[in-house]
């Protein structure tokens, strides 16, 4: 029986030539998304990206109604580039692709801190589009308190920076990734270690540090438009030495009493807001995107305040059990074959 191209679904992620030969989806780690697709009536299959198959991959992207993308845009040293034209060239024959770059481009870069500020998940935040600007407006920013520096691009940490003042014309840093020892540098001497975000990574974000960080982060996992899960950690990178170890991510559903404050801000104003502030159009968004939560000041009513931390959008993996089947309801419910 011949599966109608609209029906196919792309589950799209990096391996490598063996894996691209013998992948099949019932062993990997998207099988429960696959499963939950099958459950609504679509036929998912597997797309496994190397730069090397970029002609077998466009065919096969070609040949589906969606692709559902779970690709870093910086794995073992390898960028997206390649594969970012193809899905482009793909979605404009039709191809739902998710998460779309031109999207990612807008909402999955640490700009979007800066970018939807006024929303109320924003912070003391400021975006460093040039190094010249960096180097003569940071200090001032450093003297109000310890900051976090975050590359526009990026993914696991890596880059970000806890910078703290440290005696005249010096500052303590401690990285997110990598060794997690505090260092003492010449603020000169930073200033130029950053140097390279402006030329690789599109820019740096210059985030004040959140002091709540020790209580805990909550990540909100999102189909569209809707709440999918939820994931809580008790996160210790950037945090003092006597904090402890981090803790496991514990996943729940979008039911979970614990967050039914974020979860009402999330869908009915937060994700509607970063839709207009960035001209993204509500159907556009990511089947499967997550936003990441510290703890802020708490508001006047003693409730705990949410301030965004990042938006992951390109490859969101692992997720909360319900997340599979909110994917599948939302893709069901778009027409495939007629998107942009």
């Amino acid at each position: 029986m011949d599966i109608p191209q609209s029906n196919k679904v792309a589950i799209v992620w990096r391996g490598d030539a063996r894996e691209r030969r013998e992948a099949r989806l019932v062993d990997s780690r998207f099988a429960a998304v696959a499963h939950a697709l099958r459950e609504a009536g679509l036929a998912p299959e597997a797309c496994i990206y190397h730069e090397a198959a970029g002609g077998a991959v466009k065919a096969q992207l070609l040949g589906v109604g969606a692709a559902l993308v779970f690709v870093n845009p910086l794995q073992d040293g390898l960028r997206r580039r390649e594969l970012d034209a193809l899905l482009r060239e793909a979605a404009g024959l039709g191809v739902r692709v998710s998460a779309h770059p031109d999207v990612i481009d807008k909402m999955g870069v640490k700009a979007v801190l800066w970018r939807t500020r006024e929303l109320g998940w924003g912070s003391d935040v400021h975006f460093h589009a040039g190094a010249s600007e960096f180097a003569r407006t940071f200090p001032a920013r450093l003297a109000r308190g310890p900051r976090v520096l975050k590359p526009n691009r990026g993914n696991g940490g890596q880059g970000v920076w806890k910078v703290e003042a440290a005696g005249v014309g010096q500052v303590r840093v401690q990285a997110a990734d990598g060794d997690p020892s505090p260092r003492t540098l010449y603020l000169p001497a930073l200033i130029a270690a950053r140097m390279a975000d402006f030329t690789e990574a599109g820019g740096l974000v210059d985030q004040a540090y959140q002091p709540r960080l020790t209580e805990g982060m909550v990540r909100c996992y999102m189909s569209g438009g809707r709440v999918a899960g939820f994931g809580a950690q008790r996160v210790r990178a950037l945090a003092p030495a006597e904090a402890g170890q981090t803790g496991p991510r514990l996943y729940s559903g979008p039911d979970d009493p614990r967050f039914q404050k974020l979860r009402a801000l999330m869908e009915r104003d937060w994700t509607l807001g970063l839709c207009r502030l960035l001209s993204i159009d509500p159907d556009d968004l990511p089947l499967i995107w997550d936003a990441d939560f510290l703890l802020g000041p708490k508001t006047r009513a003693g409730d705990d305040g949410y301030v965004l931390c990042e938006i992951n959008a390109s490859s969101v993996y692992p997720m909360p059990a319900e997340a599979p089947a909110a994917i599948a309801r939302t893709l069901a419910g778009l027409k495939l074959g007629q998107c942009r």
